[in-house]
């Protein structure tokens, strides 16, 4: 039996991918005349991509600076955790117990250092002592908690660099 071979992203590709990260919501005619292709041909180039799951989903990113402005939410916290243990079990359910949780947008295990960083966002530091009480818990196995709240962001973006496509 012979293995899979991957399938290949080439420079058309490359460019479709640069030009969705820059904006998703422009039409497959817009996107296939920046491209430079049929928009038949985009549209089945962009169907691939998400197939193979190189696009997981587009969505919309809303500002939490202008967010609070208008509803009061808004506080950021960048959260290192350690936990007692560093088993495959212990890991996998205080990630289960993270990424189930709305207040947190990232969850990164890393190494080394912390097991983990989560990207909280909360409404008010009351909320977050809420969630700090939901994940932190005896339960969750956590043994130490680093909290950083966020006085500005500097700079925010999804875009994964794609070498000479973004040009």
């Amino acid at each position: 039996m012979t293995a899979a071979i991957p399938p290949q992203l080439d420079a058309t590709d490359l460019r479709l991918l640069a030009l969705l990260q820059a904006d998703a919501s422009v039409s497959n005619q817009a996107l296939a005349n920046a491209a430079h292709l049929s928009a038949a041909t985009c549209h089945r180039r962009v169907q691939r991509l998400q197939q193979l799951g190189v696009i997981e989903r587009r969505v919309a990113i809303l500002s939490p600076e202008k967010l609070a402005a208008l509803t009061g939410w808004g506080l950021s916290a960048l959260v290192e955790i350690s936990l007692d243990v560093q088993t495959a079990e212990a890991l996998d359910a205080f990630e289960a117990l993270a990424v189930q949780d709305a207040a947190v947008q990232q969850c990164w295990r890393v190494s080394p250092g912390p097991d983990f960083v989560l990207v909280l966002q909360v409404m008010d530091m009351p909320d977050y002592q809420e969630a700090a009480r939901r994940l932190f818990n005896e339960g969750s196995q956590v043994r130490n908690v680093r909290a950083f709240f966020s006085v500005k962001r500097a700079k925010f973006g999804t875009a994964i660099p794609l070498g000479s496509a973004q040009g």
